[in-house]
C-alpha cells in the first residue's frame, strides 16, 4: 500500500494538457497574416487631383509621389528636393521591382515639375508611370 501512496504523491498518475501544438498553430497563423498583409502607403500630403472621365483605379502602385500646389515633391511623408528625386526612386524601385510609379499632381502645380518627376522615374528604369486623377 505504501507504494501506491507514493505514486499519487509524485504525480505519476495525473494527466496534463500540452499546449505546444496550439502555440505552433498560433505562430503559423501570425506569420501567415504578416506575410500576406498589404500596407497602405501614403505620400504625406493631401493633393487636389484634377478630374478625368476616363480615370481608372489602379490597385498596385508601390511608389507614390505627390506634387502639391507649390510644386513641392513628397515621397513617404518627406519633402524631397528635385535633385534627390532620382536616388529616392531608385531606392524604392529596388525594394519593389514590380511596382509602378503613381504621381499625384495637384491641379494647380506646374507641368514642368510633373515632367521632371516623370523623367527621373524613367531614368531609373521605371516605365510604368501613372498620373492620379479623380473620376468624375
Amino acid at each position: 500500500m505504501r507504494r501506491s501512496a507514493r505514486r499519487n504523491y509524485f504525480g505519476e498518475d495525473e494527466s496534463s494538457i500540452d499546449i505546444t501544438p496550439m502555440l505552433d498553430v498560433v505562430f503559423i497563423m501570425l506569420i501567415f497574416f504578416v506575410v500576406t498583409a498589404t500596407f497602405v502607403k501614403e505620400t504625406g500630403i493631401e493633393v487636389n487631383r484634377p478630374d478625368a472621365a476616363t480615370a481608372v483605379k489602379q490597385e498596385k502602385g508601390n511608389i507614390l509621389i505627390a506634387i502639391n500646389a507649390n510644386d513641392e515633391i513628397w515621397i513617404d511623408r518627406r519633402h524631397v528636393d528635385i535633385r534627390s528625386l532620382r536616388p529616392n526612386i531608385e531606392r524604392l524601385h529596388a525594394e519593389f521591382p514590380q511596382g509602378s510609379v503613381i504621381i499625384q499632381a495637384d491641379k494647380d502645380s506646374r507641368t514642368e515639375t510633373l515632367i521632371h518627376v516623370m523623367d527621373a522615374a524613367r531614368s531609373t528604369g521605371v516605365f510604368n508611370i501613372a498620373i492620379a486623377a479623380q473620376n468624375r
